[in-house]
Formats: structure tokens, sequence, C-alpha cells
């Protein structure tokens, strides 16, 4: 049984000694500038064993946090469980000690015919049915990647030559009905349909479930942000693949390195913010 004696009292922002994270178990010191946030944690130690070194610093509930290096860059990632309210969790704590990018990697379902199984999406803004982040601000405020998180997603695709697709992601709270599949029995409601034309109509790329969470968080905490998914269904074309996973994976680390490079370059340069020309 945890020993609660080790419980700060405090009931508005619970912590251990020593600043440890209530959700993700973490102090600080123990996570990088740069955060990759997967939602499944069996896929954090996938993502770290890409890199040069690691170790884990951090294992509670849905939250498994690894940390290491890669190329010299130091990097960090925390598992965030399926949905909004475990991924403004993890956020939460991992912002308190000292996070300043997330990327989130994950997998998707593509609504539009001509995005296939294997492909990537980068998000540049996501669509807030997450049920989570109108809990921190108005529905009206978007939900918007860092465009420098989305270069640097791009620039590490084009390294990697990967078929990827820019653009706007729903982000459902529920994975059946929130996303136009029947519920159990066949349960439905007729806007099931109409969200999902009207999303299509709409230029809507894709569906998920936790990007409008950590955009919309960011944007408030003033941390950079962005997405990157291996699309591994099509829901006009109702092909499915889960296959493809190490692509975001890669897409990520190489983007976090990039994004790393280019924070370098800022401050070499005396420049706040990076743009195109930075680099010649």
């Amino acid at each position: 049984m945890e020993d609660k004696k080790n419980w700060e009292s405090k009931a508005d922002r619970p912590e251990l000694d020593g600043n440890i994270q209530y959700h993700i178990r973490c102090k600080p010191g123990d996570i990088a500038d740069i955060v990759l946030l997967p939602g499944d944690p069996d896929r954090v130690p996938k993502i770290s064993e890409k890199w040069d070194e690691f170790k884990e610093v951090g294992r509670n509930r849905e939250h498994v946090t690894h940390t290491g290096k890669i190329r010299g860059i130091d990097i960090s990632a925390c598992s965030t469980g399926a949905g909004g309210g475990s991924t403004a969790s993890a956020m939460e704590g991992l912002a308190t000690i000292g996070a300043k990018t997330f990327i989130r990697v994950g997998t998707t379902s593509a609504i539009q015919s001509h995005i296939r199984p294997g492909d990537l999406i980068i998000s540049s803004g996501a669509v807030r049915y997450d049920g989570t982040s109108e809990n921190y601000v108005n529905l009206n405020y978007p939900a918007v990647a860092d465009y420098e998180v989305v270069a640097a997603l791009v620039e590490a695709c084009e390294r990697l030559g990967y078929t990827y697709h820019v653009g706007i992601t729903a982000t459902a709270a529920s994975f059946f009905c929130g996303q136009n599949r029947d519920g159990f029995g066949g349960y439905r409601q007729s806007w099931f349909e109409t969200r999902y034309e009207d999303l299509k109509a709409a230029n809507v790329i894709n569906y998920e479930m936790e990007a409008a969470t950590v955009l919309t968080l960011s944007s408030l905490f003033k941390i950079k942000a962005g997405a990157v998914f291996t699309v591994i269904g099509n829901r006009e074309t109702n092909e499915f693949a889960y296959d493809g996973i190490e692509k975001s994976i890669a897409a990520s680390i190489e983007a976090a390195i990039i994004l790393a490079e280019w924070n370098t370059l800022k401050v070499e340069k005396n420049k706040k913010n990076w743009y195109p020309s930075l680099v010649k």
C-alpha cells in the first residue's frame, strides 16, 4: 500500500514530497524540454529504444515516462492514456516540472478518401470535441499547433521519405460513437452521420482522441506543441491496417532533434522565432 505520509497536504495541487507530480510520479529534473506524448504506455519503450540511451523515470496508472538522449539531444516520452482527461493530467504534471515542447505521437483514422493506411498526418489544428479542453477555456478558442513544431514535423517526414498530409484533425471524446461508429448493439444517434459529413465537407482529414487537448492546453500554458499520426484506417474506404506505427515514432523523434537544432540556431542568431531563411 502506498505510504500516504509522503503526500504534501495541498488538496488543490497534490504532490509527493520533493515536487513529485501526482499522476505521472516524476519530479523536477526527470524530464527533458521536449516530451513526446504517445497514448499507449507500451509505446513508450518502442520510442525510447530508438534513442542512444534512456531510463525510466516514472510509472503510475497509464503514465510511463522515459528520459534519455539521442544525437546529444535530451528527450522524454510520457504516455497519456486514451482521451483528453488523462492527457490533461499528464500535461499538467509535465508542464509543472519544466516541459517546453510537446509532440503528440500516435495512430488515427482518416476521413478523406485520398489518405491511405500507412501515410502520416500532421495536425495544423484540431476540432475540439475532446470533452476536456472546454473545462479550460471557451470552445471559441482555437486548438492550433505551434508553427515551428509543424514545420519540424514536415521537415522530418521529408528527411525520412514518408508520405504525409498536413491538415485539421477532429478530436473526439469517444472512440466509438464520437467518431461515427456504432455503439454496442448498433446504437446510433442521427447526429453521428451529420457530424461526420460536416467534418468531411470542412476538409477535416482525420479522427483521434487527444490532439485538441494537447494543442489547446499548450497554447494556454505558453508551451509549443504539435501532433503526428500514423494512419491505420480510412473511414471512407473502410480500409484498416494496424501497421506503420514506427513511422510516426521516427518522425516525432526526428522532429524533436530538428527543433533542438533550431533552438540552438535561434540562440546563436539572437532570434526569438525560427523562420526558413535563418538557416542560410
